[in-house]
């Protein structure tokens, strides 16, 4: 690379930028991310990150940015937002282009979809394809690299979260006629292999290259293979009445966080999205997995990743902050809530940490005695455990029933469930700037086994409204009397 060796990333709270910046920073990178709200994403950028607040739809902020920039990472797109994306998708990728061109900037590497431009391609695919090519009228001398995929599988993306849903939740299937539509399925290690090689490559000119995975297969043999995977048996009955539209309104009542996505989602899996050439096999010496090993790899990373990842930080980077009670993420149940608190991350950080034994839980002590002595009924390990360290908490520490899964103060605790139950849960509190306090969120999460999970959840839930609001207040006003 050039003496002009500055990385803008795009999309840092996203689930490709979320997973990049971590691997530019092992490698030396110096990273410059560009965030909305700044205060969310930098107590969570590895160290010597650079965040600087800006909008892809403001000028302004995007020329500050720009400086000093060698290459550019875009990865947003507004598929998750309401009203016109396509505009908002053109807009920003022009402006983002000609603030790269105004400051020299010498490549910008983008990720969009895989799909026939000539055929009838959904809103969603065709402004994609039409931010690269957006990108690459306006990008003057800058350089537009462009990776087009098709369904990225990695635990947390959201195709593969609506594959899961699917396919956990149904044992029969009645399916409509785009579960027979190819793809090409590439693994987000593979899809990250790609943005990381096109940093240094020499490439002559604008680029566009279709990237995918070993195999093609249909929808429904990418579900078959999850099923197997899983060890489920699934029947899947093709209904050539039931179209996409019927498809992603029925997928807006299984899954709640995926209404408005996964309509789009489905409407662009009418179309076959698989590699036309083999371009990006001679440019990049890269070997993609197959199929199967992209969802066994998946499956294998889900528990580290959950450790290690926050699951507010999609939620959070989509909007305002939201209350969520009951919604299922993928196979996952999640009750997150927030309150401000006049108080500095520090002091906020205290009560947070300071929860459980002796100090109880800052409400319903009672009930939460009550639900130790079922547990100890049940052969668990109940509330009589309580915490070795009052004050501080370490990953591996016991808290009554749960076990610290990750510490990271003053930022961050997730307590991992071990009393009885059918699934698997965590409690996770997390602490954030914000304005001349503190935001505090705290989230429930239970991940179901079978029916019984189900019912166990929503059996519990208004206990869980009243016990968890609770907290959380109880939370926030000992935050404010030691501020």
């Amino acid at each position: 690379m050039t003496d002009r060796c500055s990385i803008l990333l795009t999309g840092a709270t996203g689930y490709v930028g979320g997973r990049l910046l971590p691997l530019l920073r092992e490698r030396g990178h110096p990273v410059r991310c560009l965030a909305r709200r700044p205060g969310f994403l930098q107590d969570r950028v590895p160290a010597g990150t650079e965040v600087v607040r800006g909008d892809v739809l403001d000028r302004s902020s995007l020329d500050a940015a720009m400086v000093g920039i060698d290459t550019a990472y875009y990865l947003v797109h507004s598929m998750g937002s309401a009203g016109d994306f396509e505009d908002q998708d053109r807009l920003a990728a022009e402006q983002f282009a000609r603030a790269a061109s105004a400051a020299g900037v010498r490549r910008i590497i983008y990720l969009g979809g895989l799909g026939e431009s000539d055929d009838d391609l959904s809103a969603h695919l065709e402004s994609r394809q039409e931010v690269g090519k957006v990108l690459r009228a306006h990008s003057g001398s800058t350089q537009v690299v462009e990776f087009r995929a098709s369904i990225i599988i990695g635990s947390g993306s959201a195709s593969f979260e609506m594959i899961r849903a699917l396919v956990e939740r149904l044992p029969a299937m009645v399916t409509p006629r785009w579960v027979s539509v190819m793809a090409q399925p590439i693994a987000i290690d593979d899809v990250l292999a790609y943005l990381l090689a096109a940093l240094d490559r020499e490439l002559p000119g604008p680029q566009l290259y279709d990237i995918g995975g070993r195999d093609q297969m249909s929808y429904r043999e990418i579900m078959m293979e999850y099923a197997r995977q899983r060890g489920l048996r699934r029947v899947m009955v093709p209904v050539p009445v039931l179209t996409p539209r019927l498809s992603s309104l029925w997928l807006g009542l299984v899954t709640p966080l995926y209404a408005r996505v996964g309509r789009r989602l489905i409407d662009s899996m009418r179309h076959p999205t698989v590699v036309r050439d083999n371009l990006a096999r001679l440019a990049f010496d890269i070997e993609p997995r197959s199929t199967a090993e992209a969802i066994a790899l998946a499956l294998r990373n889900e528990d580290r990743e959950r450790a290690g990842t926050a699951w507010s930080g999609a939620v959070s980077a989509a909007g305002e902050p939201r209350e969520w009670g009951g919604v299922r993420f993928g196979n996952r149940l999640v009750d997150s809530r927030t309150q401000w608190v006049p108080a500095s991350p520090d002091r906020a950080f205290v009560p947070v940490e300071r929860i459980g034994g002796g100090r109880g839980w800052y409400a319903w002590n009672a009930l939460w005695r009550i639900r130790g002595w079922i547990d100890l009924v049940m052969g668990g390990v109940g509330m009589r455990r309580g915490r070795q360290d009052p004050e501080r908490l370490a990953p591996g520490d016991v808290v009554d029933c749960w076990r610290v899964e990750a510490a990271e103060a003053p930022r961050r605790i997730l307590l991992a469930a071990e009393m009885r139950l059918p699934g698997r849960a965590w409690l996770e509190f997390e602490v954030v700037p914000e304005g001349e306090g503190s935001r505090i969120r705290q989230t429930a999460i239970f991940d179901p086994v079978g029916l019984s999970g189900l019912a166990y959840w929503y059996a519990a839930w208004g206990l869980h409204q009243l016990v968890f609001r609770d907290m959380l207040a109880g939370i926030s006003r000992a935050a404010v009397q030691r501020a």
